[in-house]
């Protein structure tokens, strides 16, 4: 006799069943040339995807899906009050991709010549990262 759910103990739908991926992964020094050094999760883990987000071009690389990195390239040479307010929205929309990342907030900006600093917060499922920062040249 096949189980079926008018016949067995099971429910069709178990939500106990769906599991996240865990965020282990290797952990990478970016300043020094992408060397591995051990593993790491959670929080460690989301500051190293963060980086790579908010560091990877998107549309670039055929590894990556064309929701994953981040639009800058158009906004060299705009003007500055122009880039402030869409850094901003590209830096969310490429993070909030994320299903691990719940929001960004607290938005900073600073220019020198030629670039534009960003600095900002993101609240993960793991915890609250703050001091986020991405250097953008225009």
């Amino acid at each position: 006799m096949a189980l079926t759910p008018s016949n067995s103990n099971y429910d069709v739908f178990d939500p106990t069943l769906i599991r996240k991926e865990p965020s282990y992964t290797f952990r990478v020094r970016y300043e020094d040339d992408y060397k591995l050094l051990d593993m790491c999760d959670d929080i460690e883990a989301m500051k190293q995807a963060i980086y790579k987000i908010i560091n990877t071009p998107r549309y670039k690389y055929l590894i990556y899906s064309w929701d994953y990195g981040i639009e800058l390239e158009d906004l060299i040479g705009e003007a500055i009050p122009y880039v402030y307010a869409l850094i901003e929205q590209r830096i969310k929309e490429a993070l909030l991709h994320d299903d691990r990342i719940t929001d960004v907030y607290d938005f900073e900006f600073s220019n020198n010549e030629g670039s534009v600093l960003c600095i900002f917060t993101c609240d993960t499922i793991y915890g609250v990262i703050s001091n986020i920062s991405k250097e953008i040249n225009v």
